[in-house]
């Protein structure tokens, strides 16, 4: 997938996007509009690294960052619907994960990181990964799956 064919595929279909990002840190954001005309498709982005801004900006339940952690399927779904409703787009793609080196456990590793994207009815499909490289390895290889999932999305 390269990123001109996705933005092509949002605009020719009137469609609309946010970002709500934690360890991508504003990279998918990045990439997206790094493309010329993405303003027509791209409406806002979120870098929400801590739970209190999750919490704040993307109405992520604090009774979830309490159950699961910022890094889990349920954060990461709550963040890509809270971000599309926020900003009224068509699409809400998220981001939450361990890029290391520090901050990972046993059970959730540095490279664990959970993409989604939520559309249509209520929809939301996440994915997790399990990354391998160093920090910026595991952001950009998030940022790219990230992308990739949206541009599934879109073209189905």
């Amino acid at each position: 997938m390269e990123i001109n064919d996705l933005i092509s595929a949002l605009i020719s279909g009137g469609y609309t996007v946010a970002t709500a990002e934690s360890c991508t840190g504003g990279m998918i954001a990045s990439t997206i509009v790094d493309v010329p005309g993405a303003s027509d498709c791209f409406n806002e982005g979120y870098v929400t690294y801590s739970n209190e801004a999750k919490m704040k900006n993307l109405g992520v339940k604090d009774s979830t960052l309490t159950a699961h952690g910022a890094v889990s399927y349920e954060t990461a779904t709550e963040m890509a619907k809270g971000v599309r409703k926020q900003a009224k787009a068509d699409f809400g793609i998220a981001s939450t994960g361990i890029a290391g080196p520090g901050g990972g456990s046993p059970q959730k590793p540095v490279g664990l990181v959970y993409i989604a994207c939520a559309y249509g009815d209520d929809k939301c499909i996440v994915k997790e990964l399990h990354l391998k490289g160093d920090r910026t390895q595991v952001r950009t290889s998030a940022t790219k799956e990230a992308l990739q999932l949206l541009f599934e999305i879109v073209n189905n």
